[in-house]
C-alpha cells in the first residue's frame, strides 16, 4: 500500500510540476507572459492529489500548503469563467 501511495505522491508532483512547462510554452508563443487556463487545471489536479498524499503521511504543514493553494487555484478559474461570460455577453 505504501508504494501506491508514494507512486500517487510523485504522480501528483509530475502533473503540478508539468503546469510550468505549459505557462513557460504558452508565454513564448504569445512572447509575453501569461497563464494559460490549463495552468490552472493542471494546479488543481496536481494540487488536489498531492492534498490525498499528505493527509494520508498526516503531515499538516504539507496540507495546509496544498489546501490554501487549491483554494487559490479554484478562485482563479471562476474568475476566468466570470470574465469570459461578461465578454460573451452573459453577464
Amino acid at each position: 500500500m505504501n508504494s501506491v501511495w508514494l507512486g500517487a505522491g510523485l504522480l501528483g508532483q509530475a502533473v503540478f510540476a508539468s503546469r510550468f512547462f505549459v505557462q513557460w510554452v504558452a508565454s513564448e508563443r504569445a512572447r509575453r507572459s501569461v497563464i494559460p487556463k490549463p495552468f490552472w487545471y493542471l494546479s488543481i489536479v496536481g494540487s488536489s492529489v498531492l492534498l490525498a498524499y499528505a493527509i494520508h503521511r498526516r503531515d499538516p504543514v504539507f496540507i495546509l500548503g496544498q489546501g490554501a493553494g487549491l483554494f487559490v487555484y479554484l478562485r482563479n478559474l471562476a474568475l476566468l469563467n466570470r470574465e469570459r461570460r461578461s465578454t460573451e455577453g452573459g453577464n
